[in-house]
C-alpha cells in the first residue's frame, strides 16, 4: 500500500482485499485507500452553514450538492437553484451535475440539462437547473436538502479539426446510423 493513501475512516460492510481497477482497496477494519496521484477537488462554501458536500458512501461516483435555499417547484416549471459551494476542478476535468434518483422516481424532480456541465476553469457559485416533472404536484425542496450530484471526470480537450468530406472521417460499421437505426 506505499502508492495509497488513507482517504477515509468508515466502517464499510465490504470486504476486499485486492485492489479495484483504479488501486482501491477497503481492507478489513475499514480504511479505504486510494492512489496518492487521485486529484483533489479544491471547494469554497460560500454559504457555512450549509453541509459539505460529500460522497453518501465512500465509493459513490457522485459528490451531494444540498440546496442553498427553500424553494417550491409547481408542476413543469424550471427554477435555478444555489448550492452555497464554489469549487476549482483540476485542468482536464470536467463536473457533470446529474439528478438524484431517488428524488427522480419519487417526486419527478429532473435536472433541465442533463447532465449539467461545469467546466475546469469556471469559479462561480454552483447552480443546479430543476425541473419538476409531475403534471400535478408541487415539489418542495428546503435549504439544506440534498438536490443533485455531481460526479467529476476526465476529459480529453482534443483540437477541433476541419476535413474536407465525410469520406476523411473513416468508416466504421455503424457509419452514419443513429436515432433508432439498430430497431431499439
Amino acid at each position: 500500500m506505499s502508492n495509497c493513501q488513507v482517504l477515509a475512516r468508515t466502517h464499510c460492510s465490504h470486504r476486499v482485499s485486492q485492489p479495484d481497477i483504479r488501486g482501491c482497496v477497503i481492507v478489513k477494519w475499514g480504511i479505504m485507500t486510494t492512489p496518492r496521484n487521485e486529484p483533489k477537488l479544491n471547494l469554497v462554501r460560500l454559504d457555512k452553514d450549509l453541509p459539505l458536500p460529500t460522497r453518501a458512501h465512500p465509493t459513490d461516483a457522485g459528490i451531494d450538492l444540498y440546496s442553498a435555499e427553500d424553494v417550491q417547484i409547481e408542476p413543469g416549471q424550471r427554477i435555478l437553484v444555489g448550492t452555497g459551494v464554489a469549487i476549482g476542478l483540476p485542468l482536464g476535468t470536467v463536473g457533470l451535475i446529474h439528478p438524484r434518483s431517488g428524488l427522480a422516481l419519487r417526486h419527478g424532480l429532473s435536472i433541465v440539462n442533463t447532465p449539467g456541465t461545469i467546466d475546469a476553469d469556471y469559479r462561480g457559485e454552483v447552480k443546479v437547473c430543476l425541473i419538476n416533472l409531475d403534471p400535478e404536484q408541487t415539489i418542495e425542496i428546503s435549504r439544506g436538502d440534498r438536490i443533485a450530484q455531481l460526479v467529476i471526470q476526465q476529459v480529453s480537450l482534443c483540437e477541433v479539426n476541419e476535413v474536407a468530406d465525410a469520406a476523411a472521417l473513416g468508416e466504421t460499421e455503424r457509419g452514419a446510423g443513429g436515432y433508432g437505426s439498430t430497431g431499439q
